[in-house]
């Protein structure tokens, strides 16, 4: 497989406060990320996931080592349109990414901006629409549609530009589990479909479970990376680092403790219940 996403010992500091010290929040992180990959982050607050997830279409810039976006240098102003292109952004809040009064005037905003013509946006809206599941709610006010629903419009906005990647920071955070639910069932369809990478920096364990590979930050740094079940099943370093794990791993790890002998990656419920139904006979 090519690689979509790569960093080499990548950096990235904010400015200190007045009289403070400056603030590290990437301390050289070195990942490849695979095209086709569904790739999830996981970290606490300040842990740097939603710093690197940024740096991934050069809406920040290193300021020491690389970003390479398909072999583009993001530090190159020149490749800037092209980056943003082949990775498209999904923030924490859809309010901030919805800039019409009717959805496919929304969706169409990015298309439009970059000059396509006006047959071709039409089809670019109505697939991006249809990949999302909101078809429907073409002639709709975004403002009324519910939480799940105007993120599901802001990443059809972002499929309209037809990108490699889609990066979403926290996307689910200010969902209900229903709205939650839409949004992973979306973009993990178009990366199974449309063969779309995808990159969901999260705080949400759950939301890992189906992952190709899980990425855990501390403090600026690669701490873990693997499959799910590698990660998931390091529960003493997960918690040592202030995380949970997924309500299935801590379910089975406090059997364990009572003496039940069931295996700890059984991540998904269906998984779970198995491994139990199995140890008790």
């Amino acid at each position: 497989m090519s690689t979509m996403i790569e960093t080499e010992s990548l950096r990235f500091t904010y400015p200190a406060d007045e009289g403070g010290e400056p603030v590290y929040a990437l301390r050289g992180v070195d990942l490849a990320v695979e095209k086709g990959s569904f790739v999830v982050v996981l970290g606490h607050n300040g842990s740097g996931k939603s710093t690197l997830a940024k740096t991934f279409n050069a809406v920040l810039l290193p300021a020491g080592g690389k970003v390479y976006v398909e072999g583009m240098d993001t530090l190159d102003e020149s490749l800037l349109l092209a980056i943003r292109q082949r990775v498209g952004m999904v923030f924490q809040n859809p309010d901030n990414q919805i800039v019409a009064n009717v959805v496919e005037e929304d969706v169409a905003f990015a298309p439009e901006n970059l000059g396509v013509p006006t047959a071709e946006i039409r089809k670019k809206v109505d697939d991006a629409l249809a990949a999302v599941g909101m078809s429907e709610f073409v002639t709709h006010a975004p403002h009324l549609l519910s939480g799940g629903q105007k993120q599901r419009i802001a990443i059809a906005g972002v499929i309209a530009m037809e990108p490699a990647c889609i990066v979403l920071d926290e996307a689910t955070a200010m969902l209900d589990p229903i709205g939650r639910k839409e949004v992973l069932s979306t973009i993990h369809r178009l990366n199974r479909e449309k063969g779309i990478t995808v990159i969901l920096i999260t705080h949400h364990m759950n939301e890992a479970e189906e992952a190709d590979r899980v990425i855990v930050m501390d403090d600026g740094r690669v701490a873990m990376d693997g499959t799910p079940k590698e990660v998931f099943t390091r529960l003493e370093e997960l918690r040592a680092m202030g995380l949970t794990a997924p309500d299935t791993v801590d379910l089975l790890d406090r059997l364990r403790k009572d003496g039940l002998d069931v295996p700890l990656d059984a991540l998904t419920v269906e998984e779970c219940a198995d491994a139990i139904t199995a140890a008790l006979g």
